[in-house]
């Protein structure tokens, strides 16, 4: 029996994936959660297989979760389902240590089909995003130039970022204007939908 842990925050989309996987005689559905920061709790109590989780969530997404259980339980394969098909999401999903990464618009019956082929020590992700991924290539944006650009995204000052990640503004300035150039971007707010389009952000 494969047991699964289920974390979506969307109530009719967790209770239908909860009904779909429960046809299956061979799954189990141990537990249920609708945040991030809910699902190392919730896989530390019910010891899951599985852990089928959403990328954006509240109390922070799947991503971290992902990264979260991997040390704390190890054992709990980490499947991404999401309805965001973005290949620095692939990425960063990968770098956390998942080892499936799906999109909800596949056809129901792949969902068990992947669970399984995870548990035999498969990897599973969706051909489409990976073949982008590929094309796309890696991030190429450092951590301090990610968290410049997050805080572009709605339209910051330059000294408005620079308070708020306790740099100065020459230092923003210089950050923006690298990651610009790695993205072709003619401005920062540019520079910050791209990125965040890749799933970069």
């Amino acid at each position: 029996m494969i047991r699964v842990l289920l974390a979506e925050d969307q109530a009719m989309v967790r209770g239908a994936l909860a009904a779909l996987l429960s046809r299956e005689p061979d799954i189990e559905v141990v537990a249920e959660v609708a945040r991030g920061d809910e699902v190392v709790e919730a896989a530390q109590a019910a010891q899951p297989d599985v852990a089928l989780l959403d990328i954006e969530m509240p109390g922070g997404g799947g991503l971290a979760a992902a990264a979260a259980l991997r040390k704390v339980l190890p054992s709990c394969r980490t499947v991404i389902l999401t309805t965001f098909g973005r290949s620095g999401y692939l990425q960063r999903a990968m770098e956390s240590g998942a080892v499936g990464f799906l999109l909800k618009d596949a056809p129901a019956a792949e969902l068990a089909l992947a669970l399984r082929r995870v548990m035999a020590g498969e990897r599973v992700v969706d051909p489409d995003l990976a073949l982008s991924a590929l094309s796309e290539g890696r991030n190429s944006l450092t951590p301090r130039e990610r968290e410049v650009l997050s805080a572009s995204l709605f339209g910051a000052s330059l000294a408005e970022i620079a308070a708020q990640l306790v740099l100065s503004e020459g230092t923003v300035r210089n950050h923006l204007s690298t990651a610009m150039q790695k993205l072709g971007a003619q401005n920062r707010v540019e520079a910050a939908r791209l990125a965040e389009q890749k799933g970069w952000l």
